[in-house]
């Protein structure tokens, strides 16, 4: 069992930056991959970002790519996703999911274990 605990979510003007931060307990995290997903009202849960825990390989979907950077943060055992250049159409609540052995990164069925969720609101 992973727990996973999302904060960092606010509420911030177009074109501001903000980091989400996610952190992981429960068991080692060797072999997982803990990811960022995203989901608005009324829409399907979207694939934001993802990192390989062992290799700290990043993974990111094309509408972020270039503006948004996942890390982990191995003393609090945790990642972070720092976003930057915030859109209106990117207010979501923002979760973090990790599992292990991961192939499809950006599908939410690849991951066992979600955090309950950040919101981020972005006004224009």
């Amino acid at each position: 069992q992973v727990q996973l605990v999302e904060f960092g979510g606010d509420l911030v003007q177009a074109g501001d930056s903000l980091r989400l931060f996610c952190a992981a307990s429960g068991r080692a995290l060797d072999t997982y991959t803990l990811g960022w997903f995203r989901q608005a009202p009324g829409k399907d849960r979207e694939f934001v970002a993802a990192i390989e825990w062992d290799s700290d390989t990043p993974y990111y979907a094309k509408s972020v790519k270039g503006r948004f950077t996942i890390a982990k943060d191995n003393a609090r055992n945790a990642i972070y996703l720092q976003m930057k250049s915030l859109q209106p159409k990117e207010t979501a609540i923002y979760y973090c999911a990790s599992g292990p052995l991961i192939s499809w990164k950006s599908l939410p069925s690849s991951y066992d274990y979600w955090g309950q969720g950040t919101q981020v609101n972005v006004s224009s």
